[in-house]
């Protein structure tokens, strides 16, 4: 069995963008909880690249986890993940050899195949529709040959910085697909638990079914993405989660704004169809007292036999959001 204290715990960080205020003031924050989560042990501090969402500021995701690097100086810093059909895959490997020879032995390469926004902005970033994800394997070949250590002779092009360094890759997904993927190539997995619950043990399970031993990884190592809300009530942390909720009501009705503040009552905000859409979508979320959220993450923990969790925490005052990684952090030390 897998308990809480025998795992790692680490920090998805979005650079939430609140009402009111500017994505400057979001990487403020950033930095902020990344020295915090630092300190309280937390492994690994990931940023995703979105794009066209209000809400989010994360969208130049290589150059922020640089800020955060410099800014600390032991936790693991990387990409929670970087849309790999957006770019080609030279940048990626110039991006991330320059990352790593700043700050060496610190950065993760998480990737994804999903374009991390709307059809629209993603032409705008792909200037064609060519590179869909169809083509992901493809292009991942690609990226993991510009860091071999003796690229082949063919190949003229090499990654400079990024040739021969010794950068974790990671796949990141909300289906099967880049699970089954990354067992095939005996890569580390995280799912996205925090939007995709009813898939979680399914690709967990093929993940495990598909994994071939590799110079990466002897055995399996999954980590799954989950949203907690942890306060020292179960009604305070119910009030700031309604912030995540609006986040995901405004993504439903294609009403994006920065991130709202809580509300009393959501029952005034959503019908109760939009309720259950939400409730499925959100479903593995943990709102809770300190006690609520061990109970449910230890069950958690039982259904998914996950080697990490990865914590998403979207709440609207920045000092209680730091509140609630302290907690998660308490509750990580405990045996």
């Amino acid at each position: 069995m897998t308990n809480i204290g025998s795992i790692p715990f680490s920090v998805l960080d979005l650079s939430p963008i609140i009402e009111g205020e500017t994505a400057a003031e979001s990487f403020k924050k950033t930095v902020d909880l990344a020295q915090y989560a630092e300190n309280w042990g937390y492994q690994r501090y990931w940023m995703a690249e979105h794009h066209n969402m209000p809400f989010i500021g994360s969208s130049a995701t290589s150059v922020l986890i640089g800020h955060v690097a410099a800014a600390t100086s032991t936790i693991r810093v990387g990409s929670g993940g970087i849309m790999l059909p957006n770019h080609a895959p030279l940048v990626i490997a110039e991006q991330f050899g320059t990352l790593e020879s700043l700050h060496p032995g610190r950065i993760d390469l998480g990737l994804g195949r999903a374009p991390g926004t709307d059809g629209l902005t993603a032409q705008a970033l792909r200037r064609n529709l060519r590179s869909s994800g169809h083509d992901f394997p493809e292009q991942l070949e690609e990226l993991r040959a510009y860091f071999a250590a003796s690229p082949s002779q063919k190949a003229p092009v090499r990654a400079i910085p990024g040739q021969g360094l010794d950068i974790p890759i990671w796949l990141l997904g909300s289906s099967g697909f880049s699970a089954q993927l990354a067992g095939q190539l005996g890569l580390p997995f995280s799912f996205a638990s925090h939007f995709s619950p009813a898939n979680t043990i399914p690709a967990l399970r093929m993940y495990h079914q598909s994994f071939q031993p590799s110079e990466v990884l002897d055995e399996p190592y999954a980590m799954v993405a989950l949203n907690i809300v942890a306060a020292e009530t179960d009604a305070e942390a119910e009030y700031l989660g309604t912030t995540l909720q609006q986040q995901f009501l405004n993504l439903v009705r294609n009403t994006e704004q920065p991130l709202q503040p809580p509300v009393e009552n959501m029952d005034e905000i959503w019908t109760e169809q939009e309720k259950n859409a939400l409730e499925q979508q959100l479903g593995s979320s943990i709102f809770g007292s300190p006690e609520t959220v061990k109970e449910q993450l230890q069950r958690f923990l039982n259904d998914t036999q996950a080697n990490e969790v990865m914590v998403n925490t979207q709440i609207y005052d920045h000092k209680a959001r730091l509140r609630s990684y302290e907690i998660l952090a308490e509750i990580m030390k405990q045996k």
